[in-house]
């Protein structure tokens, strides 16, 4: 794969296609670069809370929607996973290129985009990217980051993971004390393989409650109107 011919091949179709917004091309990029730090394969995994990060998406609505529209309009299949500590799955599109050496015109500013954003020559592998299905394993060393994971080294770790996701301290707190309690073993009795995968976990049903439980405002609103009364009472009129 050439980085410069199929990023060129993106922005060509890009302009084209007037059913794209920012956020939709915003999060191909997130993807691309995702596909690029695993050397152009033909599936990969990712992480949906990284990936919106990446792309600056912060509902997840927003992601759910655009990823989806990419799929149906065919620059990538999607294939999501309902599993919590296994990434969905992606196949990028190729978009009409094939394998040749470029022979098109020379672009300066993808030249400077491709040196930006980690050539091809030089792929790194982002540190948090599922691989092979495993949520938040590390592709170095892999064996002895599991093994690390199992539990964490001390409260301070987890409140710091937390504030990295975008969760205050207590919440990291509240995880700590109830599976420190536990003894770092599930609701079933086995000892906790991944406390950070588990903590994803945490935080996604932590949102999901909050957004179910939120207060319907406009409904309180009308409430209070019905409630309100005036002194200038009117006794002649019939009920």
């Amino acid at each position: 794969m050439n980085y410069i011919k199929l990023l060129n091949a993106a922005f060509e179709r890009f302009y084209f296609d007037d059913r794209l917004n920012p956020t939709h091309i915003s999060l191909y990029m997130a993807l691309f670069q995702e596909w690029n730090s695993s050397r152009f394969a033909d599936e990969f995994y990712v992480n949906r809370r990284d990936l919106m990060r990446v792309a600056k998406i912060g509902s997840k609505s927003t992601y759910h929607r655009c990823v989806t529209e990419l799929d149906a309009w065919s620059y990538l299949s999607y294939f999501p996973s309902n599993n919590p500590y296994k990434g969905s799955k992606i196949k990028m599109a190729i978009i009409g290129i094939s394998d040749e050496p470029v022979t098109g015109q020379y672009n300066p500013i993808l030249e400077q985009l491709a040196e930006q954003y980690h050539p091809i020559r030089e792929p790194v592998v982002y540190q948090h990217r599922p691989i092979n299905g495993q949520a938040l394993v590390s592709t170095i060393n892999n064996t002895k980051q599991v093994n690390n994971n199992k539990q964490p080294k001390g409260w301070q770790a987890v409140i710091d993971f937390f504030k990295e996701k975008g969760f205050a301290a207590d919440e990291g707190k509240k995880f700590y004390e109830h599976y420190e309690a536990n003894d770092w073993k599930t609701s079933n009795g086995k000892a906790i393989r991944d406390w950070q995968a588990l903590a994803i976990n945490w935080m996604d049903r932590t949102e999901s409650f909050e957004q179910e439980n939120k207060p319907d405002k406009k409904q309180a609103t009308q409430i209070k109107d019905n409630l309100r009364t005036t002194k200038n009472k009117d006794y002649g009129q019939p009920l």
